[in-house]
C-alpha cells in the first residue's frame, strides 16, 4: 500500500503543531510562511523541489 502526502500539507501540519505547542510564536510562524512564499519565487525553488522529490522517491526503498 502506498501513501502519498503533499509537502505543503506536511509542513503546514508541522507548523500548526509547533504553534499549538507554543514552540513557535505567531510572529515566528508568520516569518516562516513569508520566507517559504518568497523562497518559492526565486531560482532556488527548482533545486529544492528536485531534492524533495528525490528524497520522497528514496524513502520507500529504505524499508525493503
Amino acid at each position: 500500500m502506498s501513501f502519498s502526502i503533499s509537502a505543503l500539507v506536511l509542513f503546514g501540519l508541522l507548523l500548526a503543531m509547533l504553534i499549538r505547542s507554543r514552540s513557535v510564536g505567531m510572529g515566528s510562524a508568520a516569518v516562516a510562511v513569508l520566507f517559504g512564499y518568497y523562497l518559492s519565487r526565486t531560482g532556488a525553488s527548482a533545486p529544492i523541489d528536485q531534492v524533495m522529490t528525490a528524497l520522497g522517491n528514496a524513502l520507500p526503498n529504505f524499508s525493503k
